[in-house]
């Protein structure tokens, strides 16, 4: 059965959102995923097991909080539309980049997961050889 599962996480760079969507979408009966940065959500829809999701998310590091699971959204049915006489259209010199579509650049100083360092402590030999 076909279900739509949203997350809510924290998407802060797009090196994390890279290797979340890499994560998730590597599951079996992943459709569609969807990333709303501004919101901080991730929908998936298909048959993938929600849990499934949840595990893969924290697996890269990622706090994650159910938000809803449940059938996905039917889609809007549009009236029929008579056919329009098209116009002219002016043409556009001042071209608007979308921000999800400009180049990213990960810094790693304003991502928090990205600044967590591993620090490996191991205890000192005080063993006492003679030789």
């Amino acid at each position: 059965m076909v279900k739509k599962t949203v997350l809510k996480v924290d998407i802060s760079c797009h090196k994390c959102r890279k290797k979340l969507l890499k994560a998730i979408s590597g599951l079996q009966g992943v459709d569609k995923i969807e990333v709303d940065a501004g919101k901080g959500t991730l929908s998936v829809t298909g048959d993938a097991d929600p849990y499934e999701i949840i595990v893969r998310t924290r697996r890269v590091g990622k706090h994650v909080e159910l938000v809803s699971v449940g059938p996905p959204p039917q889609p809007p049915k549009e009236p029929q539309k008579k056919p329009e006489e098209k116009k002219a259209e002016p043409k556009k010199d001042d071209k608007k980049t979308d921000p999800l579509i400009m180049p990213h650049f990960h810094n790693p100083l304003t991502c928090p997961v990205c600044q967590q360092m591993h620090v490996v402590y191991t205890e000192p030999n005080t063993g006492c050889s003679i030789m």
